[in-house]
């Protein structure tokens, strides 16, 4: 980003002048220092107009009778394409993202080929028992539609452990809480109190 400073005479009563020009391949702006932004024409879009108005003198080169017009059609023609040439490499070219950096990534070490041994063992039989999977703790909060483990821990975080207390608190509140739409919470609550009237 280049910054010019125009600094004022000393005698003057006007505040320094700043103006920041940034280069960005996608759009061209200048941003002044009260903020407004002044877009500019990107450079390939003036080289193809280039290139256009010569493909327009070529054609009326061709409806006109003028000496050398086989010249004046092979210059206008050949500029035109050279014009579109220079816009094409001027265009803007999409940001990428950047592939890691060799030097960020951790070098592994080749690994030794293994070498087969060939073992006579004796054929046992084991039985395995299976172990019995944990599963993460389940909310009777999350018997609503809508609300996940996720979301139950953040209702528990805001004093809302049971269905009840679902069902007692507001909607508003709640919403305004947890930065979610009241139609949402409104929803819950209604659930809940059906869940806690069934129970």
């Amino acid at each position: 980003m280049l910054i010019i400073e125009v600094k004022n005479p000393k005698n003057t009563d006007f505040p320094p002048f700043y103006v920041r020009i940034s280069e960005n391949y996608l759009s061209s702006s200048t941003k002044h220092r009260w903020g407004k932004e002044k877009k500019n024409m990107r450079s390939d879009y003036a080289l193809y107009a280039v290139a256009i108005i010569f493909f327009i003198i070529t054609l009326l080169v061709v409806l006109v009778q003028i000496e050398l017009k086989e010249l004046w059609i092979i210059t206008t023609t050949v500029l035109g394409f050279l014009f579109v040439g220079l816009g094409y490499t001027q265009r803007p070219k999409p940001q990428a993202a950047h592939p890691p950096s060799p030097t960020s990534m951790p070098t592994s070490t080749p690994e030794p080929t293994p070498t087969i041994e060939t073992v006579r063992e004796e054929k046992r039989e084991t039985t395995v028992e299976a172990a019995p999977v944990s599963m993460p703790p389940t909310s009777e909060l999350m018997k609503i539609k809508g609300i996940g483990a996720k979301r139950s821990e953040q209702l528990k975080m805001l004093g809302i452990n049971t269905l009840e207390d679902l069902a007692k608190a507001s909607a508003k509140d709640l919403a305004s809480k947890l930065q979610i739409s009241p139609k949402i919470t409104g929803r819950w609550i209604s659930e809940a109190k059906k869940l806690t009237e069934k129970s």
